[in-house]
Formats: structure tokens, C-alpha cells, sequence
């Protein structure tokens, strides 16, 4: 088999993994949204599912959580990562896993969006020492809840309400999300989300008080396959870094365990 036979029956088998794709992007999607950046969703894996996401973030901090698909409505995961996983020296593990745990109560009808309850203590980025925290706070508890429309492809809109146990830096206040995800073509979608940070703005905190707005790209690039791209803190809310967004990178596969 000569080269050129070789390039065109990768080009073949790429091209139809892309018309076949089935991630969590785009109208072809076959998997629901349980997070839009680091927003939590109203989404939860099917039963005998499991899904792995990794996060690639700025100081060489990389974040990789596995979920499964308990029961029906229910799912559960863990998480880890560590600062300068990416880069040269010696890394900084996280000192804990996270867990994460999500039950929906009510799934999504023509008139309601779906509602669900949950839990998730891992954070995001560097694990600071004074004040002992994240440096994008965990969730903690939250509700979510999201609602599909029909408008040129697919949009869906999100709503998040969320306590956080990381309180070490005195803001303990009750915080709320917003978010959207609209289809792109078969394989792609935008997503948007603004977390008002109202528990991570007070002069003790890392917050500047305006809030986090990110936006991202997904990609549904093969069977289970999703590959996004983030712009984190557009508005530059981040007290110990405050000049720039951040970059980050986000793969996610999702499979049958059956």
C-alpha cells in the first residue's frame, strides 16, 4: 500500500468519524452537558455510563475527573489534579480528591427544564495556602436547572444556584450561574457561562467583584470524543493574576461500561 492510498483511507476513516460523531457537541450530540465550563448543569450520565474529563489550565494545572452513571438519574465521580503538572519542577498535588455526586429530581418536559441537586468539592486551578482554597472555588452543593429550545439547531439554557465549603478566606456567601450552549452545525457548539462570584468578593477573597465570564468551543470529533477550548475570566476578575484571560484546554470522553 502505497503513501497516497494510506493518506486517503485516513482521510476517509476521519471524515466518516466526524459524521458519525456522537460527544456532547453539536445537534448530532448523544450525551448531555454535566458541566458547561466549570458551571454544573442539570445534566447526568445515563446509568452504566461513564465519562472522563480532563481539564488543561494555565500554571501547568491539570484537572481529570471520572464519572459513572450509578442509577437512573444518578451519578457519581471523582476528581484530582495538581499546579505545574505541565511545565518542569516538582508538581502541587491536590492535598484531597474531589467527589462529586448529582441526582436529578425532575427531567426536563415541554413546559419545565430539568432540575437536578448535587454536590462537587473539587475546585479549579491553583490550591492556595492562605487562604487555604482554590483558586476558582468548588461548587459544594448546588441545584441546577437547564431547558432545551429549538432555534436554528439547538440552544439550551442553564441556571445554577451553589454553597461552597471552601470559606477559609471568610466569603461563605450563597453564589449563582447563568449559562448557554448553542449548536453550531452537527459537531460543534458555543457555550458561555458568568459566575457572579458573589461568595468570592469580598476584600479577604481572590475576586475582584466583577465576576467570571468564560466562553468556550466544543467539538465532537469521534464516538464519545468531545474536544473544547475555553477563554476563562474574560473579565479579568482574578485578583492574583488580573492583566489577561486564561487559555485553557478540555477533552472529555464518554463510553458504555456494559
Amino acid at each position: 500500500m502505497n503513501q497516497k492510498m494510506v493518506l486517503t483511507a485516513f482521510f476517509l476513516l476521519f471524515s466518516a468519524n466526524l459524521i458519525y460523531s456522537q460527544g456532547t457537541a453539536g445537534e448530532s450530540a448523544k450525551y448531555e452537558y454535566r458541566y458547561l465550563i466549570d458551571m454544573p448543569t442539570a445534566g447526568v450520565l445515563e446509568k452504566g455510563m461513564v465519562g472522563v474529563t480532563t481539564d488543561v489550565l494555565p500554571a501547568g494545572v491539570v484537572v481529570s475527573k471520572m464519572e459513572v452513571g450509578v442509577f437512573e438519574n444518578v451519578s457519581f465521580g471523582i476528581s484530582y489534579g495538581a499546579a505545574n503538572l505541565i511545565g518542569s519542577g516538582k508538581p502541587n498535588w491536590y492535598e484531597l480528591p474531589g467527589v462529586n455526586i448529582r441526582f436529578r429530581m425532575i427531567n426536563e418536559t415541554l413546559i419545565f427544564p430539568a432540575l437536578t441537586f448535587g454536590f462537587d468539592s473539587q475546585g479549579k486551578g491553583e490550591e492556595f495556602e492562605h487562604p487555604k482554597r482554590f483558586a476558582i472555588k468548588s461548587p459544594g452543593f448546588f441545584a441546577s436547572a437547564s431547558k432545551n429550545f429549538q432555534l436554528l439547531g439547538y440552544m439550551s439554557l442553564h441556571g445554577t444556584i451553589n454553597y461552597s465549603l471552601e470559606k477559609n478566606d471568610g466569603d461563605n456567601f450563597l453564589n449563582l450561574w447563568v449559562g448557554a450552549e448553542k449548536t453550531l452545525g452537527q459537531n460543534f457548539s458555543v457555550i458561555a457561562e458568568y459566575d457572579f462570584a458573589l461568595n468570592d468578593n469580598a476584600t479577604s477573597s481572590l475576586g475582584d467583584g466583577k465576576g467570571y465570564l468564560n466562553i468556550g468551543l466544543r467539538w465532537a470529533i469521534g464516538s464519545g470524543f468531545t474536544l473544547g477550548f475555553d477563554l476563562r475570566d474574560i473579565l479579568q476578575n482574578k485578583r492574583w493574576n488580573p492583566n489577561s484571560a486564561d487559555r485553557a484546554l478540555r477533552i472529555e470522553y464518554i463510553q458504555s461500561i456494559f
